[in-house]
This record gives C-alpha cells, structure tokens and sequence, in this order.
C-alpha cells in the first residue's frame, strides 16, 4: 500500500506538470502507469479525470479573465455530448486496433504540425469546432486522454498562450466534471478511486506549482512546439500500450 501511495504522489506531480506547463497531458503521462496500480481501466480513467479536474480547476481559477465563451461552447458542448456515449460504451471496446491507429495519427500529426505550423491558422468555424469536439469526445471517453485534438484546435485558434491556457482548462475542467458523472454511472467511481484521489491531491498541487513558474518563461511559439512534440509522445504511448 505505501508502494501504491508513493506512486500516485510522484505521478501526480508529473502529469500536474505537465499540465500546467503545456495546457493538456495529464491523462496521457498519467495513464501509462495508473490502470497497472488501480483494480480496473475504468478506475484509472475515472481517477485520472477527477484529478485532471482538479489542475484545471486550479487554472481556471487564476486565469478565468481570458475565458471566451462563446468560442468555448460549441465544441465543449460536442465533446460532452460524444463523451458521454463513449464512456457507456468502454466496456465493450478492444483496445488493441484503436490504441494503434490513435498512436500513428498523433505522431502523424504531430510531425505535419511540427513542421508546417506556420502555415497554419486553425479559424473557429462550427465545423471545425464539430470536429474537434468529436475526435477529443472519443478519446476522452475511451482512454481518458482527449487533449491532443482539442490543443490543436485551441493552440491555433486562440491569440496568445494566456487566452490558451485558459480556453484549454475551462473546456478539461467542465469536460471532466461530465465524464465523472457518467462514470461514475456506471460504476467506476468507487472507494478506490476516492482513496487514490486523497493519494494524488498533495501531488497535483505541487505539480502546478511548478508548471505555473515554468510557464512564465515560456514564450508562445516554443509552446507550440512542445505541444507538437508531446503530442508525438502521446501517440508512442499509445502505441506501446498495444
């Protein structure tokens, strides 16, 4: 058990850190460890998202002057909306197929976008709000990591990395809240997982501690390019996870 305590700490710390710095990633860093500590996937998914929840909360908190709603609505409304059917359906799913298309579309993409980001400038139409909401919907109800579409779009959209970091955890935080429910319908949300969360809480704030002093010093483009990147890294993940 003080094994399982440790763990949770020092990966909570990383993927707050994540977070915090780059605007997604902590179900991505999160995942790879946690569904090997807790006693189902769906569990590592339901805890994974309550203390994401809770990095963004604390974002949200100190940037929420930046939050454009009405650029928000559209695709958080789609991603609840897709999210919601998926996690019903996580049950059922074989993740073997999936987990390697994901990984070769991320890394994919992440490569085009590393090399090509310049020419590109995402504008926030409903399609491709649609789209993002869709794509980071699926994700996020089956492997708990729905970052990589929806930072594309926002990391492109938005004017500057404040704007970002805001528009991002606003759209994780009540996008998370939603999964939890959902999840916790269909009964992943259990003892374990509260006692993990107590477990993480110490490791989430020290975490974003951290990450908020790195950001500072970050300038806008470099961010895009370590969002690029760890997309990449998010799409081996998958990848090894086959």
């Amino acid at each position: 058990m003080e094994q399982t305590i440790w763990q949770l700490f020092l990966l909570s710390i990383g993927a707050s850190f994540v977070q915090r710095t780059t605007g997604f990633g902590f179900g991505i860093f999160i995942m790879t460890m946690l569904p090997s500590i807790m006693p189902s996937y769906g569990e590592a998914t339901t805890l994974s998202g309550i203390l994401a929840m809770t990095t963004s909360l604390i974002i949200v908190i100190q940037k929420h002057n930046y939050i454009v709603w009405h650029r928000l609505f559209p695709i958080l409304f789609t991603f609840i909306f897709v999210s919601i059917g998926a996690v019903f359906v996580l049950k059922k799913m074989e993740y073997g197929i999936l987990n390697l298309l994901l990984g070769i579309t991320l890394i994919a993409v992440s490569i085009y976008f590393f090399f090509f980001s310049k020419r590109i400038k995402v504008k926030p139409t409903k399609i491709v709000q649609l789209t993002t909401g869709t794509i980071s919907g699926l994700m996020g109800g089956f492997f708990g990591m729905q970052g990589p579409p929806a930072v594309l779009y926002f990391v492109s959209s938005e004017p500057d990395k404040d704007h970002y970091m805001a528009m991002t955890q606003a759209y994780f935080l009540i996008g998370n809240l939603i999964m939890t429910f959902a999840r916790a319908y269909n009964g992943f949300f259990t003892l374990d997982v509260t006692t993990g969360y107590i477990y993480g809480l110490a490791g989430v704030i020290l975490g974003n501690v951290a990450g908020a002093y790195v950001f500072r010093y970050i300038s806008g483009s470099l961010l895009r390019y370590i969002i690029y990147a760890y997309i990449g890294i998010s799409g081996l993940v998958f990848l090894f996870k086959i």
